[in-house]
């Protein structure tokens, strides 16, 4: 089945001598056409609300659009998060400490590749990955290594983390439970959003069908054993750095969580047992009124499809809860120092359209993963602009802005278009087995590139303004005798551990995979009893199998 795709990404500007200004057609970067100056009278086609609703409204209530708590950053500033992980837990926790004595109000867990798709570092498919892109973490062991002297009942993690969730979660736990934390106060996030893998970033094992159990096997785990955690952070980042525009970054993100909603209600979840535990992940790029337009616009659409769509009534449902982190898409290895201004920028996006937590990336990190003093000073950009700009001192200071309404708008109804397309489909799942949804992000990633090879969409440094002599910057480099070591670890513990427990923990895991009880308490004893994560994954490959990308043309 073929559907029409989007308005055209990009309607290319041509020069214009006889209007005076630079360009025939200014649009946003995601090609919204732009008008020079907006009215009230652009307002005049915002979409109908019930009787006595506003489609702007206030900070606080329905549906949102202006932010979900009535005092924001008046009451309390955004967390503020820096995604950190590399090479050993150890190595990891060191960062983590100096992250939190340099103001940081919350942890952000990048793992290795070969934990994210269920490999332990000793496979041989994890040879070359172990500790480069984030930490490597094997078993309880590491975890306990990688929150040494971080007590958990205090401080919010967000573990990104998606096809090996459910056991990174339970190791989490299994941590908390040692140092005498009170599960019901642990606070954090899981990103435990499979969908987007197939979509945007492949970093999936199983078929979305069994993938999406485990999901909502942690849902439901999550409701009675960790009441405050955020069970899943619905991502619309990877979407976006995959190539797609904002509008497909907002409906793409939303079809998914309506995936999840309707898995878990299936499931026998009420809608609002769950639905005020999601949480949402958005990029932060380049184009500052059209990212503040966004997350408006995002807010906005999500209260309306959870109280019309799933009959949602508890507030907490319908409130759009979201991370934001900049873009590290933007990162130009060319003019490294470039990236502070852009970040900043980005950030205050962020800020701006009412991010509830924030991550912003170091200048460093088009070449390697952000040495200390780059982490650093990203950090010290969320400060700066929470405590020097006034940014933070007023609720929604864009909102009424004609041309803010108007973009807000204009990225709704696009949106909706959009999964008004995928319900015809047959919903997300289908929308991604046919590869509908990675040809509209493929076809958008081409546009922006094209324009950039063509001199249209300029880039400080790389095509235009750019330098006769790069400066050399520090980077950081993971020492290749890390994965020896690693290696040697899990080797050592699964020597020392007791072999027949842990072994009968994974076979239950696998028992339960075949007869559909929920996974979640048979993965939490296996970790208990030091099974690794492969162990635990292989458990389930086992039974699920491994999916196989569709080629999309």
């Amino acid at each position: 089945m073929s559907l029409p795709s989007e308005k055209p990404a990009r309607q290319m500007p041509r020069k214009s001598a006889a209007s005076g200004e630079r360009k025939s057609i200014f649009t946003t970067m995601g090609g919204i056409p732009l008008k020079a100056v907006y009215t009230q009278e652009d307002l005049a086609g915002a979409r109908a609300e019930a009787p006595g609703e506003s489609s702007i409204g206030v900070p606080g209530e329905f549906p949102y659009t202006r932010g979900i708590y009535p005092t924001m950053y008046r009451g309390r500033l955004w967390t503020m998060r820096q995604y950190a992980g590399f090479g050993t837990a150890a190595q990891s926790n060191e960062r983590y400490r100096y992250l939190l004595a340099n103001g940081q109000s919350g942890l952000s867990v990048a793992f290795d590749l070969p934990t994210q798709i269920g490999l332990d570092s000793d496979h041989p498919r994890s040879s070359g990955e172990v500790g480069k892109v984030g930490v490597a973490i094997d078993s309880l062991e590491d975890m306990e290594t990688l929150f040494d002297g971080i007590p958990l009942e205090r401080v919010s993690t967000s573990m990104t983390i998606n096809s090996t969730a459910a056991i990174l979660l339970a190791l989490y736990v299994a941590v908390a439970k040692k140092q005498g934390a009170n599960l019901a106060k642990l606070a954090g996030t899981v990103q435990n959003d499979i969908l987007k893998e197939y979509i945007a970033r492949g970093t999936y094992i199983y078929p979305p069908r069994p993938a999406m159990r485990i999901v909502t096997d942690l849902f439901a785990w999550c409701r009675t054993e960790l009441p405050a955690w955020n069970t899943i952070s619905i991502s619309g980042y990877h979407i976006r750095e995959a190539g797609s525009t904002a509008a497909q970054e907002i409906a793409f993100t939303l079809a998914d969580a309506i995936a999840y909603v309707d898995a878990a209600i299936a499931s026998g979840l009420a809608v609002d047992e769950f639905a005020p535990r999601l949480s949402f992940f958005f990029n932060a790029h380049n184009d500052l009124l059209e990212e503040i337009a966004k997350y408006r616009a995002a807010r906005r659409l999500w209260a309306h499809l959870m109280r019309e769509r799933f009959g949602a009534r508890n507030p907490a449902s319908l409130m759009l809860r979201f991370h934001a982190q900049t873009a590290g898409s933007s990162l130009t290895a060319q003019q490294p120092e470039n990236n502070i201004v852009r970040v900043a920028i980005q950030a205050l996006g962020a800020v701006l359209g009412g991010c509830q937590s924030l991550h912003t990336n170091s200048m460093d990190e088009a070449l390697a993963l952000p040495t200390e003093d780059a982490a650093l000073l990203a950090l010290r950009t969320q400060q700066i602009i929470a405590h020097e700009t006034g940014a933070a001192n007023t609720v929604d200071p864009a909102g009424g802005s004609y041309a803010i309404e108007q973009l807000t708008d204009e990225l709704e109804s696009r949106a909706r278009d959009y999964i008004a397309k995928i319900d015809a489909l047959g919903g997300m799942l289908r929308a991604i087995e046919t590869g509908y949804v990675q040809g509209e992000i493929q076809k958008a990633a081409y546009e922006y590139q094209r324009a950039v090879e063509a001199g249209e969409q300029i880039v400080v440094g790389v095509n235009q303004f750019v330098a006769e002599k790069e400066i050399a910057i520090p980077i950081l480099r993971v020492d290749p005798d890390i994965e020896r070591a690693q290696v040697e670890r899990v080797r050592a513990m699964r020597a020392r551990r007791e072999s027949a427990r842990a072994a009968a923990k994974v076979a239950e895991v696998e028992r339960r995979a075949r007869s559909g009880e929920n996974l979640m308490p048979a993965i939490a004893d296996a970790v208990e009893a030091l099974a690794t994560v492969g162990e635990i994954s292989d458990a389930m490959r086992r039974v699920f199998g491994e999916y196989t990308e569709s080629v999309v043309l």
